[in-house]
């Protein structure tokens, strides 16, 4: 029972969130459940029970109250990885997060902030390659992406494990 997570649906039944995605424990989706927060839209076919319940576990569930979407995308290392779709904005290579890092166009040390307008994926090769007097350039300048920009990047990006309730939801 402890690999039953439940799919968390915003009141429009659109997950909260992609990445991550928006998963809670069976025992607070239950809680949740019985205090009325949640409504139940799916379920898997485990049983959890009481000395005087038996209920069965929720694959995917919609918040009884809308809440709404940030009008802007949080500027956050994972998001300008998704922005630029894992891909080295120099080599145009693609990468696993965990081999990307994150590049300033105009470098720190010449004035350059840490914004969206500014910051660039870019694999290790290229980063160091560019140095701050090198003249390499991204092949995409950088900007900050729209809230349907990055869900549609996020889309294209499925986690690892889907449970099959959860892909009319999702995609």
């Amino acid at each position: 029972m402890h690999a039953h997570p439940a799919l968390v649906l915003n009141a429009d039944f659109r997950p909260l969130s992609y990445f991550p995605l928006s998963l809670i424990p069976w025992q607070d989706a239950v809680s949740a459940i019985v205090s009325d927060k949640i409504s139940v839209v799916a379920e898997y076919d485990f049983v959890a029970r009481s000395p005087s319940t038996a209920i069965r576990l929720p694959s995917v569930v919609a918040l009884r109250k809308y809440q709404p979407v940030p009008p802007r995308v949080a500027f956050a290392r994972f998001n300008v990885f998704l922005r630029d779709r894992f891909k080295c904005q120099y080599c145009a290579g693609k990468f696993p997060a965990a081999e990307l890092t994150f590049d300033h166009v105009l470098p720190r040390c010449r004035g350059g902030r840490t914004s969206w307008d500014n910051v660039v994926a870019a694999c290790s090769p290229c980063n160091q390659a560019k140095d701050k007097f090198s003249a390499m350039q991204p092949g995409i300048p950088p900007r900050e992406p729209t809230p349907q920009e990055l869900l549609a990047a996020k889309r294209a990006f499925p986690p690892n494990y889907l449970h099959e309730s959860w892909n009319d939801y999702l995609y």
